[in-house]
């Protein structure tokens, strides 16, 4: 049993706390290898933000569990080399599918897990996710829970069709969970193709995809049924133009790519959502620096000649996400 204290990690629950009372939300960036991970400690540091690490099953099974759980510690002391002297790093388990799962996870030193029974009927949701919160509640590991279903594909993730969160549910399963958090579905959708083209109208100057707005009238239901109560906005990627553009334009093809406009996430920051999952956005930015880097530049062979310009769009998208989007610069508990 390894606890995530002694690898100088913190659960969510002082940092949700805060983020809802202070209306702002917490950057949850899911990571799969080294430069991600450069990138998001070097850009929350810098912006003093509290951040989430988050791990899905499959990248956990690509990085090793054993390995992550240095580069989680190797990351608090990356951060306070940098100059943050007391920074607020979660890691975190996405998309939890199995008990053994999330209890594994807890016990190499995750601090938060999420356990997704989204897809289960209700009563089996309930019953999974107690189990979970139980063993985790043990360690003061936090649990991120699910209620309702995002349609789209990430990972394991996959899912045709969306179901919106129902509010009339979330107070029974919330107590009967006893979940730290809770994640909904409120038109939010996986990877980087968000929305189907009917879904969407197109803008008549740009010929660019228009999505749907988000169901905020969901929302505010949930918060008059849970007011305080931590919620979670998965699929939470706006797929920047930009990046889509030059991924395209050096070899790529990502047509009718689409996400969440980010002044939406904006009005959802300032609510009871206080945790927003990224992670589409770093495979864009990701991508189209090493493809354009590669182009042009033909020659490079080092890895680290095409991932270090990977890595510096990634962090560039990072800050800018923390700044101004989620707005949990300076957020730090102890600056």
């Amino acid at each position: 049993m390894v606890s995530y204290k002694e690898l100088g990690l913190v659960n969510t629950r002082e940092m949700f706390k805060r983020a809802v009372a202070g209306g702002y939300a917490i950057p949850a960036f899911n990571f799969n290898n080294l430069e991600q991970l450069q990138a998001i400690i070097k850009a929350s540091s810098e912006k003093k933000s509290p951040v989430i690490l988050q791990v899905s099953k499959g990248a956990r099974k690509y990085a090793n569990p054993t390995l992550l759980r240095y580069m989680a510690q190797g990351a608090v002391e990356y951060a306070k080399e940098l100059g943050c002297a007391h920074p607020e790093i979660v890691l975190h388990l996405d998309h939890g599918d199995s008990f053994e799962l999330c209890k594994d996870c807890i016990d190499l030193g995750f601090s938060s897990v999420m356990i997704d029974g989204s897809a289960l009927p209700y009563e089996e949701n309930i019953a999974l996710s107690k189990k979970v919160v139980d063993y985790a509640h043990q360690y003061d590991v936090t649990v991120e829970a699910e209620l309702g279903v995002l349609a789209g594909v990430e990972d394991e993730v996959a899912s045709e069709v969306s179901h919106y969160t129902k509010p009339e549910e979330v107070i029974d399963f919330s107590k009967r969970t006893g979940c730290d958090s809770l994640a909904i579905s409120i038109g939010t959708s996986h990877g980087a193709y968000k929305f189907k083209p009917e879904q969407c109208t197109r803008d008549p100057k740009t010929g660019r995809l228009v999505p749907p707005p988000l169901a905020f009238n969901v929302l505010a239901e949930i918060e008059k049924q849970l007011p305080g109560f931590p919620i979670v906005l998965h699929g939470s990627s706006s797929v920047p133009q930009e990046e889509v553009d030059i991924i395209n334009r050096f070899g790529g093809k990502l047509p009718d790519a689409v996400g969440i406009p980010e002044e939406q996430l904006r009005q959802a920051s300032k609510s009871a959502v206080c945790k927003i999952n990224i992670d589409s956005d770093s495979r864009l930015a990701f991508t189209a620096g090493v493809r354009q880097t590669l182009a042009e530049h033909p020659d490079y062979f080092d890895p680290r000649q095409y991932c270090g310009e990977a890595r510096k769009r990634m962090e560039a998208m990072y800050a800018h996400k923390i700044v101004d989007v989620l707005g949990s610069d300076g957020k730090l508990a102890q600056l």
